[in-house]
């Protein structure tokens, strides 16, 4: 898609500047639509605007044509259409080997989805997904009736999927541990509509990251898949839903690759606004941008977007459980600031494409800033900085966050910027383009 060199030198911006800016279609909204368009396809073929063109979402719609799925894409358009599934199986392939490369969302949503259906199912990836965790969602399909187990005993990919469907009483409760992952019960929820008999499901107590379960959950509703949600005791009932369709739906931009470019804005004390951003989207990442209006910076929401202005930034307190995956991008604009900057409750980053804990605490401390790491969070303060190449440890938000230091301090180079391909291939081009502004 784009050729990347093996480092990138960041250019710091001349003035501040005062840009709009168009972002990719989220991923998550993206790889989860992909799904359920599969899942209904019985139904009638389901037409997806806005689509994100990734690694991540490459790789799902791989494994979706090699499950049976007809599936095409119109990357000049970002649409894909699902087309019709004429097989009277809801996962048409009987068999099929996937490979899910390093994404989380495709492994997790598709183990749940193959368990909808009579037959044998392998899943792997690369290095890194073989030590990502998986063993909760296998744990809650073995309460399902289906054989699920990872080929390592390990509790991570690769992981086999034998069955023969849910085979749980009607009304059976089925518990699902969520402090590693919320994208075990969203693979879940993804497949109940095609599921036999109503299934409830049990959220423990330290689920991370609710807002994607929210996600989860709305747009079930929008494709017309009713829930009955007890919040008092974590339980989640959804009925079979046998005609679940939508002809078209389209995919909100991301709100995490967005965050980027509001903390541009934070770092360098410019004017940024990301086109068709709001307050009440899908995305829980949107609520980044209070994040930077805690530390002073003024946000502001517009008819078709958000603007963030960068003021004189103070340090800030914080628990980012609900929007992890922003936890690097606010780390970088904390170096910035004027006082310390702590970050709370994020244990489950490590557990992400690196130990995002580390990796980023590693990489500031090159940089020079001040940082201490704890078993669930990190606390910032700032110091001067000085450019140096940092790593990116194959990780798209460790590649995109560091860079932002760049845009202050002269000499920041980022090896691996490539990485940038998991979410957000054009990244590069766009930031590029601020200091044209």
């Amino acid at each position: 898609m784009n050729p990347y060199p093996k480092t990138l030198a960041i250019q710091p911006l001349a003035s501040p500047p005062v840009a709009t800016v168009t972002v990719p279609g989220s991923k998550s909204i993206t790889n989860r639509a992909l799904v359920l368009a599969a899942l209904c396809s019985r139904n009638g073929p389901c037409h997806l605007t806005g689509v994100l063109r990734s690694d991540d979402t490459e790789v799902m719609l791989d494994c979706l044509t090699k499950l049976g799925f007809r599936v095409s894409a119109d990357w000049t358009a970002n649409a894909v259409t699902v087309h019709k599934n004429d097989s009277d199986r809801i996962i048409p392939a009987k068999s099929a080997d996937l490979f899910v490369g390093n994404s989380g969302t495709t492994v997790r949503f598709l183990t749940a989805a193959v368990s909808l259906a009579s037959g044998e199912y392998r899943l792997d990836g690369v290095p890194r997904m073989r030590e990502r965790p998986i063993q909760d969602l296998l744990d809650a399909l073995a309460q399902l009736g289906v054989e699920a187990v990872p080929e390592s005993g390990n509790g991570c990919p690769p992981v086999v999927i034998r069955g023969d469907g849910w085979r749980v009483a009607g009304g059976g409760l089925v518990s699902v541990a969520g402090a590693t992952s919320s994208q075990f019960l969203s693979g879940l929820l993804l497949a109940t509509p095609l599921a036999p008999v109503v299934t409830a499901l049990r959220l423990d107590e330290n689920a991370v990251s609710r807002p994607y379960l929210d996600m989860t959950v709305g747009m079930l509703g929008q494709w017309g898949v009713r829930h009955d949600f007890r919040d008092r005791d974590r339980v989640i009932r959804i009925a079979p839903h046998p005609a679940a369709h939508l002809a078209d739906y389209p995919i909100e931009p991301d709100a995490s690759s967005a965050s980027y470019f509001f903390a541009a804005a934070a770092v360098t004390g410019g004017s940024v606004t990301v086109r068709g951003m709001k307050r009440d989207m899908l995305q829980g990442d949107v609520k980044f941008v209070d994040c930077l209006q805690s530390m002073g910076c003024v946000v502001t929401e517009l008819a078709d977007g958000i603007t963030a202005v960068g003021k004189p930034l103070k340090g800030i307190d914080v628990d980012m459980n609900a929007i992890s995956d922003t936890v690097m991008t606010l780390a970088a604009v904390a170096c910035f600031a004027d006082g310390p900057t702590t970050i709370r409750n994020v244990g489950h980053i490590r557990h992400k494409e690196t130990d995002r804990i580390a990796a980023v605490a590693t990489e500031l401390r090159k940089l020079g800033a001040e940082v201490e790491e704890y078993p669930d969070g990190l606390r910032i303060t700032p110091k001067p900085l000085t450019g140096c190449a940092v790593d990116t440890y194959d990780d798209h938000r460790m590649a995109m966050s560091l860079a932002l230091v760049g845009l202050r301090v002269p000499g920041v180079v980022v090896n691996d910027p490539g990485c940038v391909a998991k979410t957000y291939p054009g990244f590069w081009d766009d930031l590029a383009r601020l200091g044209t502004s």
